[in-house]
C-alpha cells in the first residue's frame, strides 16, 4: 500500500512500512512490537470468522459447541485479543473440525 504525501507543492509516495516507522517506531521498538502483535490478533480473528462462514455456522451454533457465549465469539472474531491457547484449540479442532499449528521464532 502506498499513501501519496503533499511536500511542498511536490508529491512523495510512502509506503505503509515507512509510515509506521514514522508513527509508531521501527521494528523492535516497544510502539512498534505492540502494534504488530495487535495486527497479529486481529489476523487471527479474521482468519477464525472466515473458517466458520465456509462451515456455514452462525456465531452462536460454534459458540454452543464449544460452550461459550456468541458474544465471545463475536469479541474474537473482532478483536482475536484475549484468547487462550485452549479456547483457539476448542475453536479450531472442536468448532471448525480444523487443525492449529503454531510457529514460534526466536
Amino acid at each position: 500500500m502506498t499513501t501519496i504525501i503533499k511536500k511542498e507543492n511536490n508529491m512523495e509516495a510512502k509506503s505503509w512500512k515507512n509510515i509506521k516507522d514514522d508513527v509508531y517506531g521501527k521494528i523492535g521498538t516497544d510502539r512498534r512490537d505492540e502494534l504488530e502483535r495487535d495486527f497479529e490478533s486481529f489476523k487471527i480473528g479474521l482468519i477464525l470468522k472466515k473458517a466458520r462462514e465456509e462451515k456455514h455456522l452462525t456465531q452462536s451454533a460454534l459458540a454452543e459447541i464449544i460452550d461459550k457465549k456468541r458474544e465471545y465469539i463475536s469479541r474474537v472474531e473482532n478483536n482475536g485479543s484475549n484468547l487462550t491457547l485452549k479456547t483457539l484449540f476448542d475453536i479450531v479442532e472442536k468448532g471448525l473440525g480444523g487443525k492449529v499449528k503454531i510457529s514460534i521464532e526466536v
